[in-house]
């Protein structure tokens, strides 16, 4: 090994460079959240934790985002099951379109759905001035409001789990089952959910963490029921008291950090495989027309929901003052491009510097801990992932307090809030590579080397031309999360840079709805537009990549 070193100094130079920049990014805020919290007064003390244990106030928003997250978890996997299951394993019509719609939230801004929620069931909403006629206001604010909106929220997250799970599952196995003479429900209760069983917990490990990282939507709408996320913000930016902010923090990365660690044990010591190389040619076993009717309700009444909470939100960016004149207007596009188009042009920037880093460090990072054997490699490898499992909360007073003091300043510079973007969305590019590498032949690199190639030689003449495709998707993947991000930034933005999710957070705030739907109507349609390009590009490396191989 320290001949292979010796022989390729750059190789040791790039190792020496990633751990750097992780150590730096990644390992230090944490590790300094961890500190300030053991550290109120710059001595060793654990004067935070048994504050935060004993005094109701503290302990709350920890008891209640362990109650959210699992009642959303539970929730939005079931109803993700449902989909999947009906999509996959059922003849309902339109399958492509209830597939759409149902990944639709995830490129949204992180609380347009809360925004919906109040102008549909708020104080002066549609349904509660025109349906109850004002008699009836319902809870939107706190769990059951969070509940809802977290549940439409991260159930897609659930579901491209799911589908994928279903899909890979073999139908011929359920048929011979019924050839046997089970019926479709002993079929499934004995076959086909079992085989399930993995991607459900994997399913309902990444919606409770999703759930209990989530900032933007209890900042809305959480009410009198507190959360860790947002209880940690207000006690750094409201009662000026970092240490018991950071002690939250802390309390909020423990559970996130042991559902990711129990999700990949899981999936490890777990095999589950169906899938042998051998052709199948049976046909897909499919339901009876009453259960088809089931569940054909069943996804229209979760895509008219959908609609019914984007439509609320493009409508409303047309009205002039929600819940007192709903004439039309053109008033709140016109502040968006005035006003907010400075909001807009930061954010753009921002994302578009931070993209294309985030996306070729993922890439380089995949090659190495892939392709290349050496000390430390499964370390980097988890390390660069470690960001999946940290909530934005956690990463955004990370580097508040590792970045406001010498020897490193960079708060209230764009470069932190670019570093934020890079790191944060860091491993979407390394699992995305991975996925890609593991797919390509090894052999391909070996001989580039017999030919007398060196690595960074076979990574560009080779490797990332056949990985074209995951690269782009990693990059267009770190843009659209970038631009829809609150949570991580929130702590780190200023005056001279500021972000689009920021003012719609704060038109929210200051009750100017229609406003705020306006900023976010033009956000998902600049996000769809990031995506459709997306989707030309990675088409397009994808037909280059299959015209070289046939050439």
């Amino acid at each position: 090994m320290r001949t292979y070193f010796k022989n390729e100094p750059v190789f040791l130079a790039t190792i020496v460079l990633i751990w750097v920049l992780l150590g730096l990014f990644i390992i230090y805020p944490i590790v300094m959240v961890i500190h300030q919290s053991l550290t109120p007064n710059g001595e060793f003390s654990l004067e935070v934790y048994k504050k935060i244990f004993t005094k109701v106030y503290f302990r709350r928003p920890f008891l209640n985002s362990l109650k959210l997250g699992a009642t959303v978890a539970f929730i939005g996997t079931f109803i993700a099951y449902v989909f999947a299951y009906a999509i996959n394993r059922t003849n309902v019509p339109f399958k492509r379109f209830f597939r759409t719609i149902a990944t639709m939230p995830i490129v949204s801004p992180p609380f347009a759905l809360a925004l919906a929620l109040i102008l549909l069931f708020g104080r002066n909403g549609v349904i509660t001035r025109h349906l109850f006629g004002g008699a009836y206001e319902p809870p939107i604010y706190g769990f059951w409001g969070l509940v809802v909106v977290e549940t439409l929220a991260y159930f897609p997250t659930a579901f491209l789990t799911l589908d994928g799970i279903l899909k890979s599952i073999d139908p011929s196995l359920e048929e011979a089952s019924m050839s046997l003479g089970a019926g479709k429900w002993k079929v499934f209760w004995t076959i086909t959910l079992p085989l399930s069983t993995p991607g459900i917990l994997s399913a309902w490990l990444l919606v409770f963490s999703q759930s209990m990282a989530d900032f933007g939507n209890p900042m809305i709408i959480g009410g009198n029921f507190p959360v860790l996320s947002t209880a940690a913000y207000l006690q750094i930016t409201g009662m000026f008291d970092t240490p018991g902010g950071a002690g939250l923090a802390v309390l909020l990365l423990i559970p996130t950090l042991i559902a990711f660690m129990v999700q990949k044990y899981w999936l490890s010591r777990k095999s589950y495989v169906t899938v042998t190389g051998k052709p199948s040619s049976m046909r897909l076993v499919e339901v009876g027309r009453v259960a088809r009717a089931v569940f054909t309700f069943v996804l229209l009444l979760l895509t008219f929901s959908i609609l019914l909470f984007y439509g609320t939100v493009f409508y409303g960016s047309f009205t002039k003052l929600w819940g007192v004149n709903y004439s039309f207007t053109l008033d709140n596009y016109a502040f968006v491009f005035d006003v907010g188009l400075e909001y807009f042009k930061d954010t753009l920037l921002l994302a578009s510097i931070a993209a294309p880093i985030s996306g070729f460090l993922g890439i380089v990072i995949a090659y190495m801990t892939s392709r290349k054997v050496f000390p430390s490699r499964r370390l980097m490898e988890a390390t660069s992932l470690l960001t999946f499992a940290v909530p934005g909360t956690v990463v955004g007073i990370g580097y508040l307090l590792a970045f406001n003091n010498p020897p490193l300043v960079l708060t209230g510079t764009a470069t932190i809030i670019i570093l934020v973007f890079v790191f944060r969305y860091l491993p979407v590019g390394v699992q995305s590579g991975s996925a890609a590498l593991y797919q390509i032949d090894q052999s391909l690199d070996e001989a580039s080397h017999d030919l007398g190639a060196g690595t960074w030689r076979t990574f560009f003449k080779v490797s990332l031309p056949l990985i074209t495709p995951a690269f782009f998707s990693g990059l267009f993947y770190s843009f659209v999360k970038s631009i829809t991000a609150i949570s991580a930034v929130i702590f780190v933005v200023s005056g001279r840079w500021n972000l689009v999710t920021v003012a719609i957070l704060g038109s929210v705030e200051n009750s100017d709805l229609s406003q705020a739907a306006a900023y976010s109507t033009v956000l998902i349609v600049i996000v769809l537009l990031v995506m459709a390009l997306m989707r030309w590009v990675v088409s397009l490396c994808s037909f280059e990549r299959k015209m070289e191989v046939s050439g």
